[in-house]
């Protein structure tokens, strides 16, 4: 390897899948507010390989995580987007993955791209978006009785903040003041409650990605529309109900775009654009009512579980201990004055 940067994980995980080829070259691709690391390996015959080096969390749900990434690409097989996500590399046909202490290393073929989309999205464009998320949805849901669900549920990780939130230590490390305590234990119970009231242990659990910023995925333009062509991020990787990929498609299609300096407000959700979105999404893979309005309980696990909870692993620390702060003062608070009937006009 040329760069002495690259740490001696990645180079141990090399060696330790066996692949004949040397690496030639590295470059380090990480995303900018993320804690993983993520580094292109070139190898000597010309072609690359992806590795992703992770700290975060169990490595128990690491592993189990990609072995249910490849069973859904696996199961993808014959349909549209059978080429669409990155494929993660097989050892002896099972899935490769390195740990070493505290660290573990996962590679993935590289995936190709196309298009990117524009900042701000054009109106055909948004409607290609909910069309697009619609039909891979629609065949995620067809396969998604030979997907086997994983370890974590959303209420493993809101009972597990529930408990967190409670520890003067816990609190003292995010610069909370006691007062959160009441505060943050309601909003987990507000979940749970609402949660299970809408209906949310009958439904059909699929694969989601949650994280939809237009860095993560490339299009393939179709006059004025785009179909997916390629997507390569599995970071906030679940096996949930559809609804949890729905407010990053709307922080998207929003009339100012996508950010690069942001917060997770919830106004996206009600910006005309997410109801031109709705609609397109509505007349390829029909919604419900209750799914609709389980869109705010979908939001509020994302600010529990991705920004209080654990978003020091997501998160560089200045960013992290801003939206925290924002989690408390501002997206929390705001949610309950907030009303998600006007999105049931879609239907």
């Amino acid at each position: 390897m040329t760069e002495p940067a690259v740490p001696p994980i990645v180079t141990a995980a090399w060696d330790a899948y066996g692949d004949h080829r040397e690496v030639v070259e590295v470059r380090e691709v990480s995303a900018n507010v993320s804690t993983n690391s993520v580094y292109l390996l070139v190898l000597d015959d010309g072609h690359a390989m992806v590795a992703k080096r992770s700290s975060y969390g169990s490595y128990v749900h690491f592993r189990q995580d990609h072995y249910r990434i490849h069973e859904w690409i696996h199961r993808l097989r014959g349909t549209r987007y059978a080429s669409f996500l990155a494929p993660v590399l097989l050892k002896n046909d099972e899935v490769f993955t390195y740990r070493d202490e505290g660290e573990w290393v996962v590679f993935y073929g590289q995936q190709p791209f196309y298009d990117f989309l524009p900042r701000v999205l054009t109106d055909t464009q948004v409607e290609s978006l909910g069309q697009e998320m619609g039909l891979f949805h629609r065949a995620c849901l067809e396969i998604s009785d030979r997907v086997k669900p994983t370890w974590q549920s959303l209420g493993a990780d809101v009972a597990s903040l529930h408990d967190a939130i409670g520890s003067s230590e816990w609190r003292r490390e995010r610069g909370f003041m006691d007062s959160s305590i009441s505060f943050v234990r309601a909003h987990c119970d507000a979940f749970l409650g609402n949660a299970d009231d809408l209906g949310y242990h009958e439904w059909t659990k699929i694969p989601v990605l949650i994280d939809w910023n237009i860095g993560n995925f490339s299009v393939g333009m179709d006059g004025d529309g785009f179909k997916f062509f390629s997507r390569w991020d599995y970071d906030w990787f679940r096996i949930e109900p559809r609804m949890l990929d729905l407010y990053f498609c709307a922080r998207v299609v929003r009339s100012e775009g996508d950010q690069t300096a942001f917060s997770y407000t919830a106004d996206p959700f009600f910006d005309e654009r997410f109801m031109k979105f709705l609609r397109a999404y509505h007349e390829v893979h029909r919604l419900t009512k209750e799914e609709l309005l389980f869109l705010k309980e979908a939001y509020r696990f994302f600010i529990l579980n991705y920004v209080l909870r654990i978003g020091e692993h997501f998160f560089k620390p200045d960013i992290c201990h801003r939206l925290q702060h924002e989690a408390v003062e501002e997206y929390l608070p705001h949610l309950e004055l907030v009303d998600f009937e006007p999105l049931l006009e879609v239907l």
